[in-house]
């Protein structure tokens, strides 16, 4: 294998990491969501997300390499970014919880359409399309994902710039129980 080629299996091994980690992280995401369609958004790209992975074990196959993932630190510092947001959004207002999880789920989204992105390129420079292609698929839904995720944040701001001065202090567990929510 050329250098291009090992740099291309290599970090297709960090995604594959990186996937996985997601596989794991976002059923949580959608639990800890309010609104129903950022809920929704996150259970559609678990399973993205699980395609993604069978795609990159296409891409290894087309490549003759294994699919063997290597720790990606990356993901693995948003994940538990995403963590801290999903346990202090219990305490916040449900908009602003929910935008939070935006917030985090975007740069997960931006992180990985950085690395489809290079990947992509470094497999037309390779001059292999079928990878390439692969690659792009998941690039797209990527980009498509972040897109979605933008387009939720409008309503979820305009709930949170409506929160009744002082509410946002209490714990949303204290207001339900108080019948405020």
């Amino acid at each position: 294998m050329s250098a291009l080629e090992d740099l291309l299996v290599e970090e297709m091994q960090d995604l594959l990491s990186a996937e996985a980690q997601l596989v794991k992280a976002l059923p949580k995401m959608a639990k800890a969501a309010n609104d129903p369609k950022l809920k929704l958004a996150f259970q559609k790209h678990l399973d993205e997300t699980k395609g993604h992975v069978d795609r990159l074990k296409q891409a290894f196959e087309l490549l003759g390499a294994k699919p063997k993932a290597k720790p990606c630190k990356g993901m693995e510092g948003l994940v538990a970014e995403g963590q801290e947001v999903i346990e202090e959004g219990a305490e916040k207002d449900e908009a602003i919880a929910d935008l939070t999880l935006v917030a985090a789920a975007q740069k997960v989204e931006h992180y990985e359409i950085s690395a489809y992105g290079t990947l992509r390129a470094v497999a037309e420079q390779l001059g292999n399309r079928k990878v390439a292609r692969l690659l792009q698929q998941t690039l797209a839904e990527e980009e498509k994902t972040d897109n979605l995720l933008t387009k939720l944040s409008p309503p979820l701001l305009n709930l949170a710039n409506q929160e009744p001065a002082g509410e946002e202090e209490a714990p949303r567990a204290f207001r339900r129980a108080a019948g405020s929510r």
